[in-house]
């Protein structure tokens, strides 16, 4: 079969030297952000005012300068909102890991018993799963180690949510007074803002995947089937914090949101970020713990996941019979690659290609998804030639499927550009320059009604070409290398996952910024230059929540095929009793979560728009802006109803797997992992585009740049209006359902892989006792 031109040693060294170059590049970028200083001794960035003409089509004199407005007070009134937003999603954030943090160790203890029970709590070793014929470590120990591996994933999932917002709420009055010196600073800025998060979850995730796996085998030794049978833990944990950190973090955001929307917007007319309004502080915050955390935790799981369902079914492939560590750790490769590739692809946003006008942003940030696409593709055929054997097996449903070296590239190849065509056609339907967003803005004229009727119309028929870019995807990959080309196809998708999350995380601080602009009293062109920098993260995040989707889909199939390998199910007959009622229960699972967290924001939302009408009422000259709100009330409201809230939602994804594997078994749990894969993606793509489209088409009339927009608009108008309703029933379809979804079918998956050893020896109680 031979061997890989890579020695193991050189494996080694590789991955971690990627991981650690990634950490130092993301430092990089957070110090040249922090050069950028929050004081008005001088100007943003350092400089006195007038120095000379700078980089990215702007000079270096402020617009104050020229307007007479130069006024410190503007910079510390921007270093102010910037801290009280920071203050309110730190404050957040560490409530939610409170009660986060007791689920983690009731959930560890949970694993630990169910795993150690499957053979008693024996400390003897136990013949193999997949080969009766050795020996392989006994059950307590993949328990211990299982529990070990979820708490390693959870705490780095945390981690990585909880940096980023804090990179974010750093950075978002920084681009605000950037933007003073032209819109190419302050896309600098957003932008390398948002590269500190990417590179950090990317780096980090793959570094503490690297050292878990390496010290595991300090004690699997020759045992890998076993050990990385551990290492799903790890996606679980993950996937587990991510579903809560989007679901309260979305129910957070957007009930701040509809309430300062339906309250500011559209009964007092008065604009969005007005200072006037009380809900706007939490509305800000909303954009960092749901936009920034829950993304990040959420791409963290799936990459956590696709890395461990390729290592479980490599383990009982010739790389793991055989021992090769190199082609072992060939998803880790991808990975360390994706590093390198997103880092080159970077510097052509913040240092080659230079941005001079506002039209100019939306497509800088689609060169970096086509460049990077184009990088990875060259970067996945180097690594697939050095690390791979010309020709190995892959354990296929009971039997070893032979597979060459190319066939693997074309698999990872073939889930990256799967990638960027769903983010594309995500783009088409969401993007107000093409003409579904304009009909949808269109519509407006003749009220909210068929806003909404054409928002829909437009959200289901976006589902169309992604999902024939998954069915492409796994019927490519399954062909060419069985259930291990779907783990790396999904791999693929997720291996530019830095730059992805850069342009993701750019949204919201743009957002921010904007909203710190308005709140700070600066001039009318500082804000059309940030609504133009908000107006592209828009179509952006919902680009990343297409790839979040499409990866989602990819990864749950894999684990999926990981599951019913470890259950040791030969076939899942869907003609069978037993598996179809799973399937037509795991296809309405979506549609009952997404009642849970639509519901959850319509009653914390409900809570703010009463607060919000009551201060305006009471409080003297709130509206003439003679009197300051009281923003800590709302952030109240918004913190203890996420919290509250997302208990419900997050205990029905979690217990499903637990209650359908012991009481009804195996067979019918495939069916329930099933059904809620093909029926989740679908709503999910679905409620994502339709919520970025009624956004967009509001945007498309506020912002009256065409003469069709014009006659829709200005801000107040009948159409404007109905266009505000719209977005506002969209916001919890694209920020907190839609994006949730995918982590329901990922970590339904996962959690049955991880628990199928117990599912496979006691579960089924129900069927046993029929019989």
């Amino acid at each position: 079969m031979g061997a890989a031109i890579l020695p193991d040693l050189g494996a080694e060294i590789l991955i971690p030297v990627c991981a650690v170059i990634g950490i130092a590049f993301a430092l990089v970028q957070w110090v040249l952000v922090s050069n950028i200083k929050l004081s008005p001794a001088r100007d943003a960035s350092g400089n006195s005012p007038g120095a000379g003409g700078g980089k990215n089509g702007c000079t270096d004199y402020l617009i104050e300068e020229e307007e007479g407005l130069n006024d410190h007070n503007v910079v510390i009134k921007c270093a102010e909102i910037q801290s009280a937003i920071s203050e309110g999603a730190t404050s957040f954030l560490f409530t939610e890991y409170q009660y986060v943090g007791v689920f983690m160790v009731a959930f560890a203890i949970l694993i630990f018993i169910f795993l150690g029970s499957v053979e008693g709590f024996s400390t003897k070793s136990q013949a193999c799963t997949y080969d009766p014929f050795k020996m392989c470590k006994p059950a307590l120990a993949t328990a211990a180690f299982s529990t070990v591996s979820f708490l390693l994933g959870g705490i780095t999932s945390v981690v990585s949510g909880f940096l980023g917002m804090k990179i974010a709420t750093y950075a978002n009055a920084r681009t605000t007074l950037e933007a003073r010196k032209g819109v190419g600073k302050a896309f600098i800025v957003a932008f390398r803002s948002g590269a500190v998060m990417g590179f950090l979850l990317a780096a980090n995730g793959l570094l503490v995947l690297f050292i878990a796996i390496n010290l595991f085998k300090l004690y699997y030794g020759d045992d890998w089937s076993g050990l990385f049978e551990a290492i799903t833990g790890y996606g679980l944990g993950g996937s587990s914090m991510a579903l809560f950190g989007r679901v309260g973090g979305g129910i957070y955001t957007k009930a701040a949101d509809v309430g300062a929307d339906l309250v500011g917007k559209v009964e007092r007319n008065i604009p969005e970020d007005d200072p006037r309004n009380p809900a706007v502080i939490a509305d800000n915050v909303g954009d960092n713990v749901g936009d920034i955390a829950g993304m990040g935790s959420d791409l963290f799981g799936s990459y956590a996941e696709s890395s461990c369902a390729a290592l479980v079914v490599a383990s009982i492939s010739s790389f793991g019979i055989n021992h090769e560590l190199t082609a072992m750790l060939y998803p880790l490769l991808i990975s360390s690659a994706g590093i390198i590739v997103c880092l080159i692809t970077t510097l052509f946003a913040t240092d080659i290609f230079e941005i001079k006008a506002v039209k100019e942003i939306e497509p800088s940030l689609k060169k970096q998804l086509i460049i990077s696409t184009v990088l990875m593709t060259v970067a996945i055929a180097i690594v697939s030639w050095i690390a791979l054997p010309s020709s190995f097996t892959i354990f296929n449903f009971g039997s070893q499927k032979v597979v060459k070296n190319w066939q693997l590239f074309l698999c990872v190849a073939v889930g990256l550009w799967a990638g960027l065509i769903i983010g594309f056609v995500t783009e088409y339907y969401t993007s107000n320059a093409y003409s579904p967003v304009q009909d949808v803005a269109d519509s407006c004229r003749t009220g909210a009604a068929t806003n909404v009727i054409f928002g829909l119309a437009l959200g289901y028929k976006s589902v169309i070409i992604p999902i024939f870019a998954i069915a492409v995807s796994i019927f490519v990959s399954f062909s060419f290398a069985a259930m291990y080309g779907i783990a790396v196809a999904a791999l693929g998708m997720l291996s530019t996952i830095a730059t992805g999350l850069a342009i993701d995380a750019y949204g919201p601080i743009s957002d921010n910024a904007g909203g710190i602009a308005e709140m700070a009293g600066m001039s009318h062109r500082i804000r059309e230059r940030t609504d133009a920098l908000d107006a592209a993260g828009n179509t952006t995040a919902a680009i990343g929540k297409g790839f979040a989707i499409g990866s989602a889909a990819l990864v749950s199939l894999a684990l999926f095929g990981a599951f019913v390998s470890r259950a040791a199910i030969s076939t899942v007959d869907v003609l069978t009793p037993k598996v179809f009622i799973g399937l037509i229960v795991g296809a309405m699972l979506p549609y009952w979560f997404s009642a849970m967290t639509m519901k959850s924001v319509g009653s914390a939302a409900l809570k703010m728009v009463e607060e919000v009408r009551r201060q305006f009422n009471t409080i003297p000259g709130l509206m003439e802006g003679t009197a300051k709100p009281d923003y800590a009330t709302c952030v109240k409201i918004s913190t203890d109803a996420s919290i509250k809230e997302m208990i419900p939602p997050g205990a029905l994804v979690m217990l499903t797997p637990l209650i359908v594997g012991i009481f009804f078994g195996v067979e019918t749990l495939s069916g329930v992992l099933a059904g809620s894969l093909v029926s989740g993606v679908q709503i999910a793509i679905s409620a994502s585009n339709t919520g970025g489209a009624w956004d967009n088409a509001k945007k498309y009339i506020e912002a009256g740049a065409s003469e069709h927009a014009r006659t829709l608009g200005p801000k107040g108008s009948d159409p404007h209006k109905a266009a505000v309703i719209g977005d506002t029933i969209g916001d919890p379809l694209k920020d907190t359902s839609g994006p949730s979804l995918n982590i329901l079918i990922k970590l339904m998956a996962v959690e049955s892989l991880v628990f199928a050893p117990f599912f496979a020896t006691h579960g089924g109680l129900l069927f046993k006792i029929w019989n």
